[in-house]
């Protein structure tokens, strides 16, 4: 029974942000992944690696072995390992120390370990942003819900970048860069997404003057995507917390929820 308090206890802290402890143990897992990526991509500058190499592999390897005992508890605490060991925080915890290890085995895969940002994901359970944006599971919905209007979409402005593409081809032709319409496309696609490379670019009054019609319909098309899948995510808005199911290891609880929506584990 005291083992089975201490794996609770533990659960608690490493996988609830909502107690004091648990938040703190995620204020300090934010900082070590900060620290951690700083590290490596400092010790990728050849002037600070001579000066600093030792302190640098030093931090880094400590920041290791900790993340490595923390991996190792995730899986303790939890009563299916194989469900967190296989999910998508599961998988990115696991990569946020191999690349360390096999550095030993591999020279310059150290350099991998900036993949450690990722973790940073789990800095939405502690900054509650969950609570506005309704987490991954409601944004996905969004996009779902809307993903005809957004194809709709995209449609349109296929259908405009062609017109404009045959149209500039038309106007400047060949002497002014132009030299077909796959590649006139291409320049109303760079100009109608606001991108402006200047590889291409018109050079008679029309043409500039269609070039700007396309520059100014850009500003007004980037907006409507945006739009589409804000009004979905606003349909599709819950209140969850950061209870996280030690059996099924399920994380998109209810604010009222006392057992676990998908396995009945008490939470």
């Amino acid at each position: 029974m005291k083992i089975e308090k201490i794996k609770y206890r533990i659960h608690e802290i490493i996988y609830e942000a909502d107690t004091p402890a648990g938040r703190a143990f995620d204020v300090a897992l934010f900082y070590a992944i900060i620290l951690s990526v700083l590290v490596v991509m400092m010790d990728s500058v050849s002037s600070l690696h001579a000066h600093y190499g030792y302190w640098f592999h030093v931090i880094e390897w400590v920041i290791t072995i900790l993340f490595s005992v923390e991996y190792l508890l995730r899986i303790w605490t939890v009563k299916n390992a194989g469900k967190y060991i296989f999910s998508f925080y599961g998988l990115i915890d696991l990569l946020a120390v191999l690349p360390a290890y096999l550095s030993l085995v591999f020279v310059g895969t150290q350099f991998l370990i900036v993949v450690r940002i990722l973790r940073l994901l789990r800095v939405f359970r502690v900054l509650k942003l969950a609570r506005y944006i309704n987490a991954t599971e409601d944004l996905v919905m969004a996009f779902k819900a809307s993903r005809r209007k957004i194809i709709v979409f995209l449609e349109a402005v296929l259908i405009i970048v062609v017109i404009m593409g045959a149209m500039m081809y038309l106007i400047e032709g060949p002497e002014n860069g132009f030299d077909n319409i796959p590649k006139s496309v291409y320049w109303a696609i760079v100009t109608i997404t606001t991108v402006g490379y200047g590889d291409i670019a018109p050079q008679t009054f029309i043409g500039q003057s269609l070039a700007s019609l396309l520059m100014i319909t850009g500003f007004a098309i980037i907006a409507v995507p945006t739009g589409i899948i804000t009004s979905e995510i606003n349909r599709v808005r819950k209140s969850h917390n950061t209870q996280t199911c030690s059996k099924c290891f399920y994380d998109n609880h209810d604010d009222d929820a006392l057992f676990c929506k998908k396995c009945g584990q008490k939470l």
